[in-house]
């Protein structure tokens, strides 16, 4: 969340940003958070008053009895247990003001950063980089017209999964339900073999596997923002008061809450394979054909906790290795910078990576990058001791996939089909054990 440094130091550069992001009464939400902090400091101030007067009093107290004046003493005990009364009432104020703060404070996105354009949806966002053509700076998303040039008929991925029996939809409803598939024989190897690669090209890159919980607590949803933002959107196991995860940057960027890391330590890189849960409540249509939209995934995760001044170039590293990644698997990309509107609730700046599916004629984000500043941090507390000062500093976070399989998937079976079969692109054949599906 928010802090309240950023907050009262430049109000209308929060607010700005605030609505930026399109969150509507930015600046009333900005006036309650300011006029309940100066509720808290003001019961602050009393309360300090009160106790140090008090301590002042006891003494006199000790000093009166024993000079025999007993009843100029018992007046001041009297005068004592007033100011107790009325500074257990100041703790209360105090206490309920902080609950009222943070309740507050829970309910505001993060700022996004001076560089993230404005708009309001989707076809606002930029697209900043592809391995298609040269991009401008008026290419977004709504005037983009780069597409693959498809020289003949494409099957979709759903139909390619049932022609080569890779994947059955048809049994994971009879399993569990809609949106989680059955992987078969090469489909299953494919997986496994994304799974690998990704993994290998992370630990190349200096990152750290983790192989965390699949379930979270509730202050591990608080902490990296999924609650109570994004609660209707995860799985819940109501008995035990469990969630199962979206994605793996929550047990792995929990794995620092509560944490005073040292200096030379960052950056913290991780990285973690795990199964993903998401209800993807009221998705429909085209949307969720196959692939394209289920309730239970694979997905690698890189996690970064870094100090403030290095933060931007840890995020342009990460961009840096998931690209190089979609290059590896010779697909057609664009990299999309997300404009204010259509950002993450705790999100300062987040870039999209897209692969078009040829058979859909569409373009499939199989990864989002994202910076979050102090936000998440400041609710983890997870701060950094600064070598120099030796005072706690708080840190910034970042994640992002690379990658998340099931859009991958589908685009490698789509833009990969020949006569023949399904060719394998060559930085996965040494994992997979073969060349073509057929």
């Amino acid at each position: 969340m928010l802090t309240l440094k950023i907050i009262t130091e430049d109000k209308e550069k929060v607010i700005r940003g605030l609505e930026k992001k399109n969150f509507q009464g930015a600046r009333e939400a900005i006036d309650k958070v300011i006029e309940i902090d100066k509720k808290r400091r003001e019961a602050q101030q009393e309360l300090d008053a009160n106790l140090s007067d008090a301590k002042k009093m006891a003494a006199q107290i000790g000093m009166l009895m024993k000079q025999g004046q007993k009843e100029e003493a018992e007046k001041i005990k009297s005068n004592v247990q007033t100011m107790k009364e009325a500074s257990k009432k100041l703790e209360d104020i105090m206490t309920q003001a902080q609950e009222d703060l943070t309740a507050l404070l829970c309910q505001i996105p993060n700022i996004p950063y001076d560089e993230v354009p404005e708009g309001k949806s989707a076809e606002d966002n930029h697209v900043v980089k592809s391995n298609l053509k040269e991009c401008t700076p008026d290419d977004t998303v709504g005037n983009w017209t780069a597409n693959p040039v498809v020289e003949s008929a494409r099957l979709p991925h759903w139909e390619l999964a049932k022609k080569y029996n890779l994947i059955d939809f048809d049994l994971g409803v009879k399993i569990t339900g809609a949106g989680f598939p059955v992987y078969i024989g090469k489909g299953a190897r494919l997986q496994r073999a994304l799974i690998n690669f990704f993994l290998d090209e992370a630990r190349k890159s200096g990152y750290t596997e983790i192989m965390p919980p699949t379930v979270v607590n509730a202050a591990s949803g608080y902490g990296t923002g999924q609650l109570p933002d994004k609660e209707g959107q995860m799985y819940h196991a109501e008995v035990d008061d469990f969630y199962l995860i979206p994605t793996a940057e929550v047990p792995v960027t929990n794995i620092y809450r509560d944490v005073i890391l040292d200096e030379k330590d960052l950056p913290i890189k991780n990285c973690a394979y795990t199964e993903c849960f998401r209800r993807e409540a009221g998705s429909y249509g085209k949307d969720v054909r196959g692939l394209n939209r289920l309730h239970e995934f694979s997905k690698v995760e890189i996690v970064r906790i870094d100090k403030p001044e290095h933060s931007k170039e840890s995020h342009k590293e990460m961009l840096a290795h998931v690209e190089g990644l979609l290059k590896k698997l010779e697909l057609p990309y664009r990299i999309l910078l997300l404009c204010g509107g259509d950002q993450s609730f705790t999100s300062s700046i987040c870039y999209d990576f897209e692969v078009y599916s040829e058979a859909q004629k569409r373009w499939l984000e199989v990864s989002s990058v994202s910076n979050f500043d102090t936000y998440q941090a400041n609710r983890l507390k997870c701060r950094y001791r600064n070598a120099e000062t030796k005072k706690t500093e708080l840190c910034h976070t970042l994640n992002g996939s690379a990658l998340a399989l099931p859009r991958i998937v589908a685009a490698l079976l789509e833009n990969n089909q020949t006569e023949n079969g399904i060719k394998i692109p060559a930085a996965l054949v040494p994992y997979c054990g073969f060349d073509i599906i057929d």
